[in-house]
């Protein structure tokens, strides 16, 4: 049976823009722009229309390469209101990385921020499915076309497209940590899901909440805080289009009276290795963390400095959002947290059977948001998804009190004198001392081809770095079993990093020993 037309702009910008025309949407933080609902659905209107217009077709896809600005949320909502697929990809990358998802995506249109357009542009030759590539803003930027007038002389937008719940509504790429980055689909139903089981369900987020994501808008989970799940609830976004300092964030948070903050652990950890006040977050009712595990010790030190606390989970670009979150008010330490409404959880030997309640097992994630598949990729959809379940590649294990733990991914595991060993577990512990701002554990071989733990520590200000690393292996043997200690430590002054945040541990696992 056909499902009703259910487009997302029609319950994600055209309804609000109806009933609160007036309500702030969006702030762009650095231009000063301010927006209300009916602005961003007349934006929108637009950019459906100079699509359109220059020959776009529903389904085709709309690449955005763009910051965080309101065009994105132009460009990704006018792409979906007339039916072709917006698919935002990071802002991060060179022409290398940009030539093969243009490929891959078979973008018919390409639309790219002034400041990224030199790392756009040499990616765009010799595309056959490519159209035309934009810029934002009036003038052409090496050699892209403005998209200013033709936004200006587009004419009436269309009717918005009649998708069903089922069809396509964006793609998103995953970050690429062990391969070839892949494109994820998602449908108009998942938007309404995520919005209600972790926007509304988890954080209560509503219309009186004013959001500021550090995670960009092209990262699946940048898109749901200030995108989908901002403009469902009724909240205010506030955009920022570069990396915030520690004190830009603080200005923001005070300047617009944020109410929800979203980041990753490390800029939790640089935050609070920052001077800035620590009363800069008093609008602020709930931090949230995502892309690597949240160490018990920065959640504390947080919670007791700026008085706010902060909600681990981990999502994934296949489920769009979280999907396993801590709740506010009932932080279990040292746990990710607990499925959030509507997900089923379950974890498996490599054999497929369930594991018994306590032991590791690989997680299997089913929701309404799963991904539809990968664009392309019958082979990773054949051994990541399962009837209703993605396997999303993560090990986990599931606690007496119904919570869960995350241990690492499938492939990070270490097997120390046949015992296993959950990176995160180190990491955890590392992280937990004033000398170290973050870490990363791998696995290395030693002289006799025995995998031990290595770390990576990046030292905090001030920190003594010739006497760091004895420090860091007495205190891991301190608060966890002696075997876990790592091997060797390695002072680093940086970690190879995603552009969703996450380390790039197959990076750290090539470097050679000292």
């Amino acid at each position: 049976m056909a499902q009703a037309a259910r487009n997302g702009v029609e319950q994600f910008v055209l309804e609000r823009a109806r009933t609160n025309p007036g309500e702030l949407a969006v702030v762009d933080a650095v231009a000063g722009t301010r927006l209300t609902r009916a602005q961003v659905a007349v934006d929108a209107g637009r950019a459906a229309a100079a699509l359109r217009d220059i020959g776009v077709f529903p389904e085709q896809r709309v690449m955005l390469v763009l910051s965080d600005t309101p065009a994105f949320l132009a460009f990704f909502w006018g792409a979906m209101w007339m039916g072709a697929i917006p698919v935002p990809v990071s802002t991060m990358l060179t022409d290398k990385d940009y030539r093969p998802l243009i490929e891959d995506s078979r973008a018919a249109v390409v639309v790219v921020s002034p400041d990224h357009a030199a790392q756009v542009a040499p990616a765009l030759s010799d595309q056959p499915h490519l159209r035309v590539a934009l810029v934002d803003g009036p003038d052409p930027v090496a050699g892209l076309n403005p998209a200013a007038p033709i936004l200006a002389a587009a004419g009436d937008p269309p009717p918005v497209f009649p998708a069903g719940m089922d069809s396509a509504a964006l793609w998103l790429y995953t970050s690429g940590t062990t391969g070839q980055p892949k494109g994820a689909i998602h449908r108009h139903a998942d938007l309404g899901f995520l919005t209600e089981s972790f926007g509304r369900g988890v954080l209560g987020m509503d219309s009186g909440d004013v959001v500021f994501s550090v995670a960009k808008l092209f990262f699946a989970y940048g898109l749901g805080n200030s995108g989908y799940m901002a403009s469902g609830t009724g909240a205010t976004a506030v955009l920022h289009r570069g990396r915030p300092t520690a004190g830009d964030i603080a200005d923001l948070v005070s300047g617009h009276g944020v109410t929800l903050v979203f980041a990753v652990p490390t800029m939790y950890a640089r935050l609070l290795s920052s001077d800035i006040a620590d009363d800069s977050f008093a609008s602020v009712r709930l931090g949230v963390s995502a892309a690597e595990p949240l160490p018990e010790d920065i959640y504390r030190r947080f919670l007791d400095r700026f008085g706010v606390e902060i909600l681990d989970g981990i999502g994934t670009t296949e489920l769009g959002q979280a999907f396993i979150s801590q709740r506010p008010g009932s932080h279990r330490p040292n746990a990710t947290g607990w499925p959030v409404d509507g997900v089923e959880i379950e974890l498996r030997d490599p054999d497929g059977a369930l594991v018994e309640p306590g032991s590791p097992g690989a997680l299997w994630v089913a929701a309404e948001s799963v991904t539809a598949g990968y664009w392309n990729r019958t082979d990773r959809n054949r051994t990541a998804l399962h009837g209703r379940f993605f396997r999303t590649g993560d090990t986990f294990v599931h606690n007496e009190d119904g919570s869960y733990t995350y241990l690492g991914r499938d492939d990070d595991m270490l097997k120390v004198g046949g015992i296993w060993v959950s990176p995160a577990e180190v990491e955890a512990c590392i992280v937990e001392m004033p000398d170290v701002l973050s870490a990363a554990v791998v696995g290395a071989a030693d002289g006799d081809g025995m995998i031990k733990p290595r770390a990576f520590v990046i030292p905090a200000s001030g920190a003594e770095r010739g006497a760091l690393p004895a420090a860091v292996q007495a205190h891991v043997k301190s608060c966890l079993a002696p075997f876990k200690y790592p091997r060797w430590v390695d002072i680093v002054d940086e970690l190879p990093m995603t552009a969703t945040g996450k380390v790039k541990r197959y990076v750290l696992r090539a470097r050679p020993l000292a």
